[in-house]
């Protein structure tokens, strides 16, 4: 990702932060208020998704370039690829879980 779309998604996240307190009505009493529970925990889970998506895929690049510069490790990468993979794929699992509790 190059530092220009890293600052253009920094500056959406931010935009997106403030929208809430920069439109809020003061005296008006709300008819019905919102839960932003279930929006933060949506927006925990997707961004756990994403990060279990781009840690799956750097693991399996590394695991097959290993495998081709050393075809003779091939069984020892492939158990420790097999367990990285299980250990990323929980972070995913444990907010999933933590989304539905909720």
């Amino acid at each position: 990702m190059t530092k220009k779309v890293a600052w253009l998604v920094f500056a959406a996240v931010v935009a997106l932060i403030l929208a809430p307190v920069t439109f809020a009505q003061g005296a008006a009493p709300a008819a019905h208020s919102y839960d932003w529970i279930d929006f933060a925990a949506a927006l925990a889970l997707g961004l756990a998704a994403m990060g279990c998506g781009l840690g799956q895929g750097k693991a399996t690049a590394a695991a097959c370039e290993s495998t081709a510069r050393n075809p003779g490790a091939a069984g020892p990468i492939r158990i420790s690829f097999i367990i990285g993979v299980a250990l990323i794929e929980s972070l995913t699992l444990y907010v999933l879980v933590v989304v539905l509790i909720k």
